[in-house]
């Protein structure tokens, strides 16, 4: 059986094997198959939990699998049939394997091969090469003195195969100190091809570095840290049951009433006005610029709502008519979510293009069912809305207590992180943004293409540098205290989860792999089984703000 390697070679190079003989022969010694990594599913998994998100539903983006492909390109590492793809492949001679320590947890394996292994390589690509070349008056597979079929394969062609053939020997054996610690995808063979052959030609041996990313380790500062955590947990006065219940009863009920024009009078508290914004920096008009992200067109302004604008928006606008322009200057808060528009000085122009008051029925039991199906009074819709409110509130103080776990655990934790590692869970945070994007605004086929292309995700990489590196922390210190406290997911849990989400599949009549699934949903529900060992045992703190 014929065996080959697929490895990454570095500084980015190529090798096309075109043979002087038929090409026949180079298909029958060149099969392609993936270098073998030596990595534990189950060791990978501790470290590596929560790394990806259960998706229920499958979206595919043009050219989002290319930009994640690895920065060099595949080079196929074939060889002689008689090659065997494993350690068990013995060599008539050890190989000298150096190992060095770089940084983010990279490893560099510099080996070098003794001449007697690579001529055992030789004798079996000439082998290989008499088995299946025609040469002219010799009959197929039939012995060929050695100097003829050099001639005829080309001494350069029998050179190459040569190094192919050592490198895929002696590959398993060199990467066999790393057993079960390097991270899949991540090795490489740091050394040109070019200057393999030279040393080979010139000294009958090989020397050739491989480069590749090992799991990382963690250390606690302090020791056992996350056992004793206190924190503060800052709760928002907006997520109150009672107070959200009471503003979507109010917010139901002005959807049953009924907008009027109005035509006699200004803006005041309570009415909807559709208006034209535009927004400048202040300065002089040579100076002076459009802020896009402050301008809106047809904007449908809920005075109800004001507190949801830039401060004093509301104020300024408060006694405009219809047809009427209004101009102001208002400052940019330093809390603003917009970073780049903080403490900017703007002057708005606001044109009222429609104004409308809301005639509201009487709020009582006749709206009920109006409001909600099925309760008859409008004691029941408030009572279903405080329930209802109490479940957002309830979940919003849990993710705020993991935020705050999360942030602190992070902040005790030092590891020195593969870049293989960063690059695969910054492509994973990028991927869940792009589907969220086009679930709001289903993208066209061209934004598509051009949000999911290598150069979009790497500058994602880069301004998202520090968020991705804190998401990395935190899902290996997750891992690593579910291996030290010895938790455990039940095997009923498991198989609930993973046939519920199988039925979300199936209901949406998607493909899935459920040995796929079942191993998302495992990392899913030890995230959750970490978080909440961690409440159990940390001092919490909450405070309203």
């Amino acid at each position: 059986m014929e065996h080959s390697y697929r490895c990454a070679v570095y500084p980015p190079t190529s090798y096309h094997f075109k043979p002087s003989f038929p090409s026949a022969l180079s298909s029958s010694i060149g099969l392609s198959s993936k270098i073998p990594i030596y990595h534990s599913k189950k060791q990978k998994k501790l470290f590596t939990a929560s790394l990806r998100t259960v998706c229920i539903g499958q979206f595919s983006f043009p050219e989002l699998h290319s930009s994640c492909k690895k920065r060099w390109p595949p080079f196929v590492v074939s060889a002689a049939a008689a090659a065997i793809d494993t350690v068990e492949d013995k060599l008539p001679a050890a190989l000298q394997v150096i190992e060095t320590k770089e940084p983010n947890s990279r490893v560099r394996l510099s080996v070098d091969v003794p001449p007697v292994v690579c001529e055992d390589c030789y004798r079996r690509v000439i082998k290989e090469f008499t088995k299946h070349s025609k040469v002219p008056g010799f009959r197929p597979g039939k012995s060929v003195p050695e100097s003829i079929l050099v001639s005829y394969v080309g001494k350069q062609n029998v050179q190459k195969a040569t190094v192919e053939s050592i490198l895929k020997r002696t590959l398993p054996h060199a990467l066999s100190s790393v057993t079960g610690n390097a991270l899949e995808d991540s090795i490489h063979i740091a050394t040109k091809f070019s200057d393999m052959e030279k040393t080979y030609s010139s000294l009958n041996s090989l020397r050739y570095d491989v480069l590749l990313d090992v799991a990382p380790q963690i250390k606690w500062v302090p020791e056992n840290g996350y056992k004793n955590i206190k924190v503060v947990v800052e709760l928002d006065s907006d997520v109150d049951a009672q107070r959200i219940a009471e503003q979507e009863l109010k917010r139901r009920h002005k959807a049953l009433g009924a907008l009027q024009i109005v035509s006699d009078r200004g803006l005041q508290d309570g009415d909807v006005a559709i208006i034209d914004i535009s927004a400048t920096t202040v300065g002089d008009e040579q100076n002076s610029k459009r802020i896009p992200a402050a301008e809106s067109k047809g904007f449908n302004f809920d005075t109800e709502e004001g507190d949801k604008v830039l401060p004093g928006f509301l104020d300024s606008v408060i006694g405009i008519k219809c047809g009427e322009t209004k101009s102001f200057p208002l400052v940019f808060p330093e809390s603003w979510k917009q970073e780049d528009l903080r403490g900017v000085h703007a002057q708005f122009t606001v044109h009222c293009k429609e104004l409308f008051y809301i005639d509201l029925p009487e709020l009582n039991n006749s709206l009920a069912e109006k409001l909600i199906p099925g309760c008859t009074t409008i004691e029941d819709v408030k009572q279903s809305l405080w329930q209802r409110c109490q479940e957002v509130e309830q979940a919003a103080k849990e993710q705020a207590t993991d935020n705050a776990i999360l942030d602190q655990i992070q902040q005790m934790v030092e590891v020195d992180i593969p870049q293989s590692l960063f690059e695969e869970q910054g492509r994973q945070l990028y991927g869940a943004q792009l589907l969220e994007i086009q679930a709001n605004m289903k993208l066209n086929e061209q934004q598509l293409s051009t949000l999911s292309s290598p150069k979009a995700v790497n500058e994602f990489l880069q301004t998202q540098e520090e968020n991705i590196t804190n998401i990395i922390k935190q899902n290996l210190a997750l891992g690593d205290i579910f291996s030290r406290e010895n938790l455990q997911v039940s095997i009923e849990e498991l198989a609930k989860e993973v046939q519920n989400s199988i039925a979300e599949f199936q209901q949406h009549k998607q493909e899935y792999d459920e040995e796929r699934i079942k191993e998302q949903v495992r990392e899913v529900l030890e995230r959750v089984k970490v978080l909440e060992w961690l409440r159990e045992h940390a001092k919490i703190q909450y405070i309203t703000r």
